[in-house]
C-alpha cells in the first residue's frame, strides 16, 4: 500500500525538527574535506509547492515552517535552516518548501554524493525530474531498506543514512530496526537517522526496544511533542533517532529545542527531550 504523500504534511513541525537535525549532521559532515555519501531511503518529491491542492488542504505548514519565516530572532542553526527553504522562495512570500533530499543536494560538494530512493509510482517521477541536473544525485525507483543492504558501505566510508518511512503499515516499525541492523553490519561508522511519528506512543517503543536489542551502542534520542501523548487519532509528536551522531549534535538540540518549542506551539503545551537511547 502505497497512498500516503508527504505533500499534504510538508513543512508542518515534524518537517521542522527533522530537517534541522539532517542540517546540522551535514554540517558536522562538511568539517572535514573528505567527501561522504547520503542516502535517503523514502525520499518523495524533493520539492513540495505549499500553494498547492495537498499543502492548502491541511495547511500544516503554517503550524511549522510559517511560524519561523518572518522571525528576526533565529539561533544561528535554525537560521540556517530557514535559509535553505528561501532559497526555494522569491521574494517574501512563503510558496515552496525543500525536503530532505533537496536540503541535502543544496548542501552537497564536488566530492560528495546521494543516493535518494522512492518507490511510490507517482512520486518517483517527479524525484527524478527534480534531480536530474544534481551530476553528483542519483535517484532509483527501489525499496529504501533494501538500499541499506546494496548501498552500503560506501566507497566514501563517510556518511549519512536518513530513514524517513510513512509509518503507513505497522511494519514499517519493525522494518527500520532489521534495515538499521543490516547497514549497521557493514557500515559501522556512519551515521543513521530515523524519523518517527509519535502516533500512538506504544508503536515508538516498539522500535526503541528493537533497537536496544541489536547491540549497537551510541543511539541519541530527540523529541519535540506539540501536545501530550494521546490514543486519539493523528500526530502528537515526532523525533529523530540518531546513530553515531556527532558529538556537538546532543548540546545544539538541547539548546535549540526550548525555542521550537516557544515559537511552533505559542499555547505552551509543548515538550522536548534529547536522551540517550543506548550511550557509547
Amino acid at each position: 500500500m502505497l497512498s500516503y504523500r508527504h505533500s499534504f504534511h510538508a513543512g508542518n513541525h515534524a518537517d521542522v525538527l527533522k530537517h534541522l537535525v539532517l542540517l546540522l549532521i551535514i554540517r558536522s559532515l562538511q568539517q572535514k574535506e573528505k567527501g561522504f555519501f547520503y542516502l535517503d531511503t523514502h525520499a518523495g518529491v524533493g520539492r513540495y509547492n505549499l500553494t498547492g491542492y495537498e499543502a492548502e488542504k491541511t495547511a500544516e505548514y503554517l503550524e511549522g515552517i510559517a511560524r519561523l519565516w518572518q522571525r528576526d530572532d533565529l539561533p544561528q542553526a535554525v537560521a540556517d535552516y530557514v535559509a535553505q527553504i528561501k532559497k526555494l522562495n522569491h521574494g517574501p512570500q512563503l510558496r515552496h518548501y525543500a525536503g530532505s533530499p533537496l536540503i541535502a543536494a543544496n548542501l552537497l560538494r564536488p566530492q560528495d554524493r546521494a543516493l535518494l530512493t522512492e518507490l511510490h509510482p507517482s512520486d518517483f517521477p517527479s524525484l527524478r525530474l527534480n534531480f536530474k541536473p544534481y551530476e553528483n544525485v542519483t535517484t532509483k525507483r527501489e525499496n529504501g531498506y533494501q538500499q541499506l543492504k546494496s548501498a552500503l558501505p560506501p566507497k566514501e566510508r563517510r556518511g549519512l543514512v536518513l530513514i524517513d518511512p510513512s509509518y503507513e503499515l505497522k511494519e514499517d516499525y519493525d522494518l527500520v530496526v532489521k534495515a538499521v541492523e543490516e547497514g549497521y553490519k557493514r557500515f559501522a561508522t556512519g551515521t543513521y537517522a530515523i524519523w518517527y511519528p509519535v502516533v500512538l506512543r506504544q508503536h515508538v517503543k516498539r522500535i526503541i526496544r528493537g533497537l536496544e536489542q541489536t547491540g549497537i551502542r551510541k543511539i541519541l534520542q530527540i523529541e519535540l511533542a506539540v501536545r501530550p501523548d494521546s490514543d486519539q487519532r493523528g500526530m502528537t509528536a515526532s523525533g529523530m533517532i540518531v546513530i553515531n551522531p556527532p558529538w556537538t549534535l546532543e548540546g545544539q538540540m538541547q539548546s535549540l529545542l526550548p525555542y521550537l518549542a516557544q515559537v511552533l506551539v505559542p499555547d505552551n503545551t509543548a515538550s522536548w527531550k534529547v536522551t540517550w537511547i543506548m550511550p557509547e
